[in-house]
This record gives structure tokens, C-alpha cells and sequence, in this order.
């Protein structure tokens, strides 16, 4: 089974999340052995990116949401987590005079 980003066929996971992502994972990730001169370089790139598209983030948790749903729909039917209850406190105040 291969999946399709427009046109591009994504022969692997990794081609696929780089094809929707347009850049490589790299960029986001790292590489092991990286120097801090060059990783200073790579979160600038990668900051510069979210700058001129804002919405990437959004649309790339929506493709992820939509993958996980095709390819492992258990993992998106997660239990509700228990709400804690709220603690309601008064304020007692006072009215009279301090000695």
C-alpha cells in the first residue's frame, strides 16, 4: 500500500511525513552528532519556516490525527481523563474594628 501526498507517491513513513511536511525530518529532529554551531542553524531554518507558515503546525496535527485514524484507529479512542473536583473557598470577612 503506498500513500500520496498530491502527486508524490511516499514509499516509507519517513517519505511520507517529509513529503507533507516539505522539508526533511532533520530539520525538526536533528542529527545525532550535531554541533551546537549547526544545530543553532537548524532551529533558526525551522524557525523561519513556522514564521512564514503559522498554520503548519495545525495542518500537520490534523495529517497526523487523520493517519493514526486510517492506519491505527485504537490509538485515538483513549479513555477520558477523570476531572478533579474543584475546591470552592470562602473569604470570611470581617467587619469591626481592630484594638
Amino acid at each position: 500500500m503506498y500513500d500520496f501526498v498530491g502527486p508524490h507517491r511516499a514509499e516509507s513513513t519517513t517519505e511520507f511525513i517529509e513529503l507533507a511536511l516539505g522539508t526533511t525530518l532533520e530539520l525538526w529532529l536533528g542529527v545525532e552528532g550535531e554541533s551546537e554551531q549547526e544545530r543553532a542553524a537548524r532551529e533558526a531554518a525551522a524557525r523561519d519556516i513556522l514564521t512564514d507558515d503559522p498554520g503548519m503546525v495545525d495542518r500537520t496535527t490534523a495529517l497526523a490525527v487523520e493517519t493514526i485514524g486510517r492506519t491505527m484507529p485504537e490509538l485515538l479512542h483513549l479513555a477520558p481523563a477523570p476531572r478533579r473536583a474543584t475546591v470552592v473557598r470562602r473569604r470570611v470577612g470581617r467587619k469591626g474594628l481592630a484594638a
